[in-house]
């Protein structure tokens, strides 16, 4: 009889043992599910968010603040993004992008504007090569982009700027945009200061043959502007 015990006793423990697990193995299930659930729903969450930003909202008037480059020699003076900014229009329509700016070479203004196709991250672009240009954030102050340029050479660069809508520059910005640079492997004395080179730049008509390119802010550094160029806003 006493055997009889022992030998219900361990059938019944075998059973619980069995039970438990087939319990754990059912709670490590619906863990699992339960982050696979978390992750697809993260993932839809975060592509409707993409969906619903519209580019048109940052159409308008933009003035170069800061340019930073892992190859600086690709922002200097002289050079195709060197570039004082002046408007962007965003075509979600379309699908485009258009930029109209300035840049500065052997003392004279040019004038440029070029334009890009969205493609599914970023705009490609045409401009001294092939650049994939991309928002990264903003508002109606302010944007922050980045673009790989690809030249004729096969040289890349990567290149962040910083750009608003007025003269002043919002310190939090700043930040946001140093972090950006430094995110990318930027060395911060990459960083290029447009504020008092030239956002103030605007066309005067003068009685002599030609007309100067002015930088308002400070009243100085003349230097004549292609006679391609036959307005800016």
């Amino acid at each position: 009889m006493q055997a009889i015990n022992v030998a219900a006793i361990c059938i019944l423990s075998n059973h619980l043992d069995t039970l438990s697990f087939y319990r754990r193995r059912a709670t490590r299930v619906n863990k699992m599910k339960a982050l696979l659930c978390s992750l697809i729903l993260g993932l839809l969450v975060a592509s409707q968010g993409d969906a619903q930003i519209d580019a048109s909202q940052f159409t308008g008037r933009w003035l170069t603040h800061y340019i930073a480059a892992d190859n600086v020699e690709k922002i200097t003076e002289g050079v195709p993004f060197h570039i004082f900014m002046r408007y962007i229009e965003f075509d979600e329509e379309n699908g485009t992008v258009h930029f109209h700016f300035y840049i500065k070479k052997n003392g004279q203004c040019i004038e440029k504007y070029t334009s890009g196709l969205k493609e599914e991250t970023h705009y490609a672009i045409d401009y001294a090569g092939h650049n994939e240009f991309q928002l990264i954030s903003g508002d109606k102050d302010y944007l922050i982009a980045r673009d790989l340029n690809v030249d004729a050479d096969g040289k890349e660069t990567e290149l962040v700027g910083l750009f608003g809508a007025g003269n002043n520059v919002d310190p939090k910005h700043e930040e946001e945009f140093r972090n950006a640079v430094r995110e990318r492997g930027i060395p911060e004395e990459n960083i290029q200061n447009f504020i008092d080179n030239g956002n103030g730049i605007i066309l005067l008509s003068l009685t002599i043959p030609f007309t100067w390119c002015v930088n308002i802010r400070k009243q100085i550094s003349l230097f004549k502007i292609s006679s391609s160029t036959s307005h800016l806003f």
